[in-house]
Formats: structure tokens, C-alpha cells, sequence
């Protein structure tokens, strides 16, 4: 399979996770579940973030940008 494939299923899934963070802390009855459903969803932003970063990333390397703001 193709990374970028990969990693788009990955990010779904992951994006899955964190709409479950949010119906789970929207209905949290007690502090812990609250808590745990906004723990899951800021591990899911911060993972799909990291996607987005790595895939710019890549798409930097294969231009031939250096990163340090010159092309």
C-alpha cells in the first residue's frame, strides 16, 4: 500500500477517534470521562496535525526545499 494512502486511512481513523472524544465528553456524567474525551480528542488534532506536517514535509524534500525559508 501506498504511504500516503496509508497515512490518509490513518488520519480518518484517527479523526473517527476524536468525533468519539467529543460524543463522549458531551455526554460525560463524571470528571474522568469528560476528561478522557478531550484527551482524545487533542491526540487526534495533534496526530492529524503531524500527518499534515510529514506530508509537506515529504512534499518539501522531493522540491528540493530546504526548509530554512529559501527555495
Amino acid at each position: 500500500m501506498d504511504s500516503k494512502k496509508g497515512d490518509l486511512i490513518v488520519g480518518i481513523v484517527t479523526g473517527i477517534f476524536g468525533l468519539v472524544g467529543l460524543i463522549l465528553a458531551a455526554g460525560a456524567q463524571d470528571i474522568e470521562i469528560y476528561i478522557f474525551g478531550l484527551s482524545l480528542v487533542g491526540f487526534a488534532a495533534l496526530f492529524i496535525f503531524g500527518l499534515v506536517k510529514r506530508f509537506y514535509d515529504e512534499k518539501d524534500v522531493a522540491h528540493g526545499v530546504d526548509g530554512q525559508g529559501g527555495h
